[in-house]
């Protein structure tokens, strides 16, 4: 009878110890499950701009995290959001990717208004940020050091009308040697400001003459791999 009794109590004793060593193996898990957000801002033109070359490359990126057991946020801003969500979802993310065209030399007007939203709900909130980095010890020095972010990193990946050729080049008249980041600058300096790290974007040319699409998108994740050093 007692030799039962101490076996029982054994088997009870493996099995709760079975679930905490489960539990704690769950738990570590969930503590260095890295977090990405992809961000879709492409805007339908019916006949014309249809968003399927940006839902490929969007749909990569998905796929490739996934395989990296990232876990995947999504925004599709054409189909709506709520910007203390997004805010939330910014906060939750290690990497934020917005995948956009480039329409007459930015990103859809949709996106402008998102960030307009997005932010300023982080603003108001402090979530973001807690000011401009200026302060009454060093005046102006600091600006745009007040951002609450760092550590996390932010990407383009765009698809371009425009030609590779075109930049970097000092005799284009459009231009004038920048590069394609410094052509979107104004898309990255957001999120520079609130102390994101700005990585260089991944972009997609000439998309109306550019015969080898099929290998930049098989491309792309090696290019996501690199950049974001993931083994």
């Amino acid at each position: 009878m007692k030799n039962n009794i101490f076996f029982i109590a054994f088997i009870v004793l493996m099995s709760f110890g079975s679930k905490l060593l489960a539990q704690n193996a769950s738990t570590k898990q969930s503590s260095t499950t890295k977090t990405v957000l992809l961000i879709n801002t492409h805007l339908t033109y019916p006949g014309w701009s249809e968003g399927k070359l940006n839902a490929s490359f969007y749909n990569v990126a998905k796929e490739f995290f996934i395989s990296k057991n990232y876990k995947v946020l999504e925004t599709k801003v054409e189909d709506g959001y709520n910007a203390d969500e997004e805010v939330e979802k910014h906060l939750q993310a290690d990497i934020v990717i917005l995948q956009t065209p480039v329409n007459w030399e930015n990103a859809p007007w949709i996106y402008k208004k998102y960030v307009d939203e997005v932010f300023n709900s982080a603003l108001k909130s402090k979530k973001f940020l807690s000011g401009d980095g200026r302060s009454e010890a060093e005046g102006s020095k600091q600006y745009g050091m007040g951002g609450k972010m760092q550590g996390k990193k932010f990407m383009i990946s765009a698809t371009w009308n425009a030609p590779e050729e075109s930049f970097n080049n000092p005799k284009n008249p459009l231009w004038q040697g920048k590069t394609a980041d410094d052509a979107l600058f104004n898309i990255a300096a957001n999120y520079l400001f609130t102390g994101f790290e700005v990585v260089p974007g991944h972009y997609c040319y000439d998309v109306y003459h550019n015969k080898n699409i099929k290998g930049d998108l098989e491309n792309y994740p090696a290019y996501l791999q690199k950049v974001f050093n993931i083994k």
